[in-house]
């Protein structure tokens, strides 16, 4: 003869109570936007040390394909150091030894690395040393390296910031010399007062060609 038997009751119903609500289905999302909840650090945005007289600002936009502005995107940049060297030096992510808490940058030493999150207008502010050729590499013009991260990305995007002064080394550059022109346009910022340049990102070319697809690169 067959056993009855009891099917578990979920936590908190009373047995014989009727079955709870169903759950609204979580929305979908192909990544994020959640990037400003633990990867902004303290002074991401302030790579020079405090007070540099040669302290430049590089500030822009990041734009979606319908020219929107993308409000929690994240950018990491990357330069050489003054004497070109790629090494850096550590106390970007420094963490409070106790609580473990993010703590910042000490604010002497050049790591050459910055991490800034695009505000609810998508914009973003860096104040860093002005741009080197890294060392060993004559060929190469002054730049920034930048990933991009940004809803909707399943990988990161590559790109670099070029700059106006250094007009014989930009056409020397071997990437910048690979591309036509008005592409080549795209990763180049532009004077935007003394020590100010201005450097948008564009995700998409829009519909109607106002604003062009930033040049991304692909690593192999």
């Amino acid at each position: 003869m067959p056993r009855a038997t009891t099917r578990p009751q979920p936590a908190g119903r009373e047995p014989g109570a009727a079955p709870a609500a169903p759950l609204a289905p979580t929305p979908s999302q192909t990544i994020g936007p959640f990037f400003g909840h633990a990867l902004p650090l303290p002074g991401g945005g302030q790579i020079a040390p405090a007070g540099h007289p040669d302290t430049v600002t590089v500030h822009g936009l990041v734009r979606d394909g319908t020219g929107a502005p993308v409000p929690d995107a994240l950018l990491e940049f990357w330069q050489a150091g003054p004497d070109g060297s790629l090494t850096g030096a550590p106390g970007s992510l420094r963490r409070d030894p106790v609580t473990g808490a993010a703590i910042g940058r000490n604010g002497v030493d050049f790591t050459g690395f910055g991490r800034v999150p695009t505000d609810a207008d998508g914009r973003y502010v860096l104040h860093t040393l002005p741009a080197t050729a890294p060392a060993g590499r004559p060929d190469a013009a002054p730049h920034l390296a930048v990933c991009v991260f940004a809803r909707g990305l399943l990988h990161h995007l590559a790109t670099r910031v070029y700059f106006p002064e250094h007009a014989t080394a930009n056409a020397a550059d071997p990437l910048l010399a690979r591309l036509p022109t008005e592409r080549a346009r795209t990763l180049l910022a532009r004077a935007d007062g003394p020590g100010r340049y201005r450097f948008d990102v564009q995700l998409q070319q829009t519909a109607d060609g106002t604003h062009e697809e930033t040049v991304f690169l692909a690593f192999r």
